[in-house]
C-alpha cells in the first residue's frame, strides 16, 4: 500500500509524505491492529464507538508502550462524544450543529489537543450524513469556536456508482469556500480503497483505507 501511495504521489508531483494513511480496522481485532503497529503504521480509523472503545483499550494492553493515533470516521452520535474523546484524537465526521454543541460541552473535560474535519454530503439527500455544501460556512464558524480543537479541513465519501473525480471536484470547491473563512483548514480527507489514487491526484492529504490493507472483513463480523 505504501508503494502504491508513493507511486500515486510521484505521478502527481507530490512528496509521498504529503499523504497521511489512516488504516481502517473496523470489524478486525486489536491483534491485527497490533501487527500493523509493529510494521510502523500509527494512524488507525474506526467508525463505531461500541467497537472502537474496547479495541483501543485492548491495543493498549497488547502494546502498552505504543502511541497510535485513533481517527473516528463514522457518523458520530452526540451521546457517544464523551466516549470517543477518550481514545480518538481526530474526528472526520463533524456534520451538524448539535454535534458541535456536544463537542463544546465535552472537550474542556479532556487534556491534550484534538482536531478534525467537517464531513460533506455530496448527494441531494439531506438525510444522508454530512453537511450540505450550502451550510458549510455556518457550521465551520461554530467549529472554529471550539476550545482546544483544530479544524483541519473537509472530509467526504464518493457516492456508490459515481465518478470519484467528479465527486472530489465538489469537495475541492467546498474546500475553497472553507479556506476563505479559515485559511489553514486546507486538508482533504478523501479517498478509500477503491479511489485513493484518484483522491491523491486531486490533493488528498488523508486517505482512509481498509480492505486494501486488512483484507476482507471476518465473515462473523
Amino acid at each position: 500500500m505504501l508503494a502504491k501511495i508513493a507511486s500515486a504521489c510521484l505521478a502527481s508531483g507530490r512528496p509521498a509524505d504529503s499523504v497521511e494513511l489512516v488504516a481502517i480496522t473496523k470489524n478486525h481485532p486489536a491483534e491485527l491492529v497490533a501487527e500493523l503497529l509493529d510494521l510502523g503504521q500509527l494512524q488507525f480509523g474506526e467508525n463505531r464507538d461500541q467497537e472502537a472503545a474496547p479495541k483501543s483499550a485492548r491495543l493498549q494492553e497488547l502494546r502498552p508502550a505504543s502511541n497510535p493515533t485513533w481517527h473516528f470516521v463514522g457518523q458520530l452520535q452526540s451521546n457517544k462524544v464523551k466516549s470517543v474523546l477518550r481514545y480518538a484524537r481526530v474526528i472526520h465526521s463533524i456534520d451538524r450543529p448539535s454535534l458541535v454543541s456536544e463537542l463544546a460541552k465535552q472537550l474542556p473535560k479532556f487534556e491534550g489537543s484534538y482536531s478534525g474535519f467537517i464531513e460533506l454530503n455530496l448527494t441531494s439527500d439531506p438525510g444522508r450524513g454530512g453537511v450540505m455544501p450550502e451550510n458549510l460556512s455556518a457550521l465551520a464558524q461554530s467549529v472554529l469556536e471550539l476550545e482546544n480543537f483544530e479544524l483541519l479541513g473537509v472530509m467526504a465519501v464518493a457516492g456508490l456508482g459515481e465518478d470519484p473525480r467528479s465527486e472530489f471536484e465538489k469537495v475541492l470547491r467546498a474546500s475553497d469556500e472553507l479556506q476563505r473563512l479559515a485559511p489553514r483548514a486546507s486538508a482533504l480527507s478523501i479517498g478509500m480503497s477503491e479511489d485513493f489514487e484518484v483522491a491523491i491526484s486531486m490533493g488528498a492529504t488523508h486517505i482512509r483505507v481498509g480492505s486494501a490493507i486488512t483484507g476482507p472483513r471476518p465473515t462473523n463480523a
